[in-house]
């Protein structure tokens, strides 16, 4: 939203000096070739940078920075005229590091949210940075906030017992209705309510080792390459879905949810290769076919659907047939399928601050266009973010899906993996996956890491033999932690015959006996999230 007048700073400004401009210029000078004016307007305090020459002339701050602290960062913005996109910088060691941006907008005030870490303790520069030299930028409310390791991961946890988690109170009674003390109860989760899952390629098909590794673990999958138009329709007009028919029978007898990935890819290079000799009407009819044909045959049977693949980043339907190319390929697949969700699939929108293509801001543009097409209702849009990392700023990530998030529609993390040396890519991929399942509005997650003998794209989580690597034994660690692998919870029953637990979402098998009795009972139940389910209570008699 954009404000007539800014909120109050988040923390009270955290370690900014003076963050709500009320005594001057305290705190704050220019960097640059700018001109600084402290001013006011209806009772507002603010700083206007104007007289740019350079994208990085601005305000600024000087702040000290602690290695191993994690900084959340915001601020109120505004431009002198038009919008402009502006961020925030933090100048350190002659190095810039992003840490959030924002299309600032005239005439009323945007947040920008966002957030870093640093390697190495030292000052740095707050700055603000447009490439548009001609807008003044209206800085005002910022805020820098410090949280050590421990208070973020207590954050978490809250955040798990809200969200993930619910609780149970079973009650043993006799035949009599009368309860039975120190009965032992076992409940046996069967099966992860979240949805977690990985990628697989071809190469899961006939591998039964490979076929029972996965099944122990994931929920949910994404098929690589099977669905894609380049795979499907090798030669034009001769299509084959056989490989990808054979991978949705394997995980639909297994219960394995499937992500539709993908109907068209805005990639150029990776159209199928007779599509570039067609004139511009053939290859409209061309992918009218091609959306048809996916749709229709995988309809109903699919979480969701990544339906322009990466169209922030690549335009190769827009060039071809304009501006509204994207928005017509969404809405026929919802015309096709209209019960499954359709989503945005985009990389860089939480690895990289400083991709302008990709920020936050960007993607609720495309967000907002798609949630103009209105046919029988509204169009059931998700938000796709691949989370292609290479060392992830965890606050950055946090503070761009609380960005997203606040649209309302379910975000899934869809191909979660890291580029980063051995000694520290476990690490970083479980502070990512940490990060995603602890948000109340990630609803799923995929890692992009499924065994290839030709090597994984760019992270495995096993070798050849199905043994787990590094970043297996994390995906292991944190289904134990979130009651997959068959996680198991016992305790007795109290005097008044009550056994209370708190349980992540899933599916169970509870067991409950007595040995005074030798009586045993047996139930299964399902915890599902609070907006569908309310906490079971449930009474036995044994």
């Amino acid at each position: 939203m954009c404000l007539g007048n800014p909120n109050k700073p988040q923390y009270n400004g955290g370690i900014i000096v003076n963050p709500e401009l009320q005594n001057g210029s305290q705190g704050w000078s220019q960097l640059g070739n700018v001109k600084v004016d402290f001013t006011e307007s209806g009772g507002n305090k603010f700083v206007i940078a104007r007289g740019r020459n350079q994208s990085y002339d601005s305000v600024s701050q000087m702040v000290y920075l602690e290695k191993g602290l994690l900084y959340t960062f915001s601020a109120w913005l505004q431009v002198s005229q038009g919008n402009a996109p502006v961020r925030a910088v933090f100048k350190k060691n002659g190095e810039y590091k992003h840490a959030g941006s924002v299309i600032a907008e005239s005439k009323c005030w945007s947040m920008l949210k966002g957030g870093l870490t640093v390697d190495e303790s030292g000052p740095a520069d707050l700055l603000f940075e447009s490439e548009d030299i001609s807008a003044e930028i209206w800085v005002d409310s910022v805020s820098l906030q410090p949280f050590t390791q421990e208070e973020w991961n207590s954050h978490h946890e809250q955040s798990i017992n809200m969200k993930r988690k619910g609780a149970v109170r079973i009650r043993a009674v006799n035949s009599a209705g009368e309860p039975v003390p120190n009965a032992t109860i076992s409940i046996l989760q069967n099966r992860l309510g979240f949805p977690f899952g990985c990628a697989v390629e071809n190469n899961i098909l006939g591998n039964q080792a490979y076929q029972d590794w996965f099944t122990k673990r994931f929920t949910v999958t994404t098929f690589g390459n099977e669905m894609k138009w380049y795979s499907t329709e090798v030669v034009r007009g001769k299509e084959d879905y056989s490989t990808a028919d054979a991978m949705v029978k394997l995980f639909q007898q297994h219960g394995i949810a499937i992500r539709g990935h993908n109907i068209i890819w805005d990639n150029p290079i990776y159209q199928p290769s007779w599509v570039n000799a067609l004139s511009v009407s053939d290859l409209y009819n061309a992918v009218k076919r091609r959306v048809f044909s996916v749709v229709t045959r995988y309809k109903g049977q699919l979480a969701g659907w990544d339906v322009v693949n990466e169209n922030l980043h690549f335009s190769f339907l827009e060039s071809k047939f304009g501006p509204k190319a994207s928005y017509n390929v969404f809405a026929q697949a919802h015309a096709l399928d209209p019960k499954t969700t359709m989503f945005m699939n985009e990389y860089n929108t939480l690895e990289q601050p400083g991709d302008p293509v990709a920020t936050p801001a960007r993607y609720l543009q495309k967000l907002r266009e798609l949630q103009s097409i209105h046919m029988a209702g509204n169009i059931p849009l998700g938000i796709g973010l691949q989370c292609h990392f290479s060392t992830p700023n965890i606050p950055y990530m946090r503070s761009a899906i609380d960005t997203l998030a606040a649209t309302g529609l379910p975000i899934w993390l869809t191909e979660v993996d890291v580029a980063a040396p051995p000694n520290v890519q476990a690490n970083y991929f479980e502070q990512i996956l940490r990060e995603g399942h602890a948000h109340p509005q990630v609803k799923g997650m995929v890692t992009w890491a499924g065994y290839n003998p030709k090597g994984c794209y760019r992270m495995c989580l096993t070798d050849g033999n199905f043994r787990n690597l590094p970043t297996g034994d994390v995906v292991d660690k944190l289904l134990r932690e979130w009651g997959g692998l068959s996680g198991q919870t016992t305790g007795l029953t109290d005097a008044d015959g009550f056994f209370e637990a708190s349980l992540f979402h899933g599916d169970y098998n509870l067991d409950i006996s007595h040995p005074l009795t030798n009586s045993t009972a047996s139930h299964s139940f399902k915890l599902a999230s609070e907006d569908s389910n309310p906490s079971p209570s449930i009474v036995f008699r044994v």
